[in-house]
């Protein structure tokens, strides 16, 4: 799990759609698809339920589980942010660049 895992989680949540979701994210079907995939396999039970399309549609949803784990690591995310906050963090990030410097093609 991480946070763009997290976030396709929260956008399968919010629309129902892996496709949806994807878009809401701006990756494609495909990646949002490959990533729902290895989460299903990497975890004991699914993450994501999905039914076929139909002349309805179809969709996708969050399983309870799913739920539980995204709830834990958003929870595991706050306090590593709480306890991340210190001086030296601080200094590391205001030594950052917003964005990278332009490549130095020779």
């Amino acid at each position: 799990m991480g946070p763009g895992k997290a976030d396709l989680l929260d956008a399968i949540a919010a629309h129902g759609s892996i496709s949806a979701a994807g878009r809401m994210l701006g990756m494609s079907y495909r990646r949002a698809w490959l990533l729902v995939d290895t989460m299903n396999r990497c975890w004991r039970e699914p993450l994501v339920e999905t039914s076929p399309g139909s002349a309805h549609g179809g969709g996708a949803r969050v399983t309870a589980f799913g739920a539980e784990i995204l709830d834990r690591y958003r929870a595991l995310q706050a306090k590593l942010a709480r306890a991340s906050a210190c001086e030296d963090q601080s200094a590391l990030a205001d030594a950052m660049r917003p964005e990278p410097k332009a490549s130095q093609k020779s």
